[in-house]
């Protein structure tokens, strides 16, 4: 089984690639779906976060009140690492599980999108990391058209993350998302016939 580490800045491009790959055959293990999973009720990590930042930021079904924890650490970077601290293990660990799910079922290609692959050292687990990249200004301005961000907040969260230049460097696959949609569509599917490839090489 091939494992395929799929990252990119916000506003990059990501998921209209990991539907394109979904759509070949690849089994997508998106770890922002697990982001929500691990915060349900009852579960271990809901718990942490109510005996460190109390009942404030726990909704009333008992799950993560997501926008009560965003608006404190938003502001807060301490409370931000403590949170990252508890969710980050709690995602890798889900991520893993899945993993050997995969496995085990004879998947051949796995692609797991993280889009803070780097931030959270995550590289380690895959054989190939893939980058999907656009130039920051055209990525701007698909945060403000398309997420309805200012273009303040917008430069503000794409400023948060490690820049493109460096993930370019480190990553094994680029695919540039800079013109349109066939393209992208193009490129991607270029991109596939590779991993096809190394899928069939292991």
């Amino acid at each position: 089984m091939l494992r395929v580490g799929l990252s990119g800045n916000v506003g990059a491009g990501k998921s209209t690639v990991v539907s394109l790959f979904a759509g070949w055959g690849a089994t997508v293990i998106d770890t922002d779906v697990l982001a929500h999973q691990v915060v349900e009720p009852g579960s271990q990590a809901v718990e942490l976060i109510r005996e460190i930042f109390g009942d404030g930021v726990i909704s009333e079904d008992g799950g993560l009140d997501r926008a009560a924890m965003r608006r404190l650490v938003f502001s807060d970077q301490g409370a931000r690492q403590q949170l990252e601290a508890i969710l980050h293990p709690a995602i890798r660990a889900r991520f893993r599980e899945l993993l050997v799910e995969a496995e085990a079922r004879g998947d051949r290609i796995v692609i797991g999108v993280v889009p803070l692959l780097y931030e959270t050292s995550m590289e380690e687990e895959f054989d190939v990391v893939l980058l999907v990249d656009a130039p920051l200004e055209l990525r701007i301005g698909r945060l403000v058209s398309k997420r309805g961000l200012s273009a303040d907040d917008a430069r503000a969260v794409a400023a948060a993350q490690v820049p493109a230049e460096e993930k370019r460097a480190r990553a094994d696959l680029i695919i540039d998302n800079d013109s349109d949609i066939p393209t992208l569509e193009r490129r991607a599917w270029e991109t596939w016939k590779e991993i096809e490839k190394l899928s069939r090489a292991r």
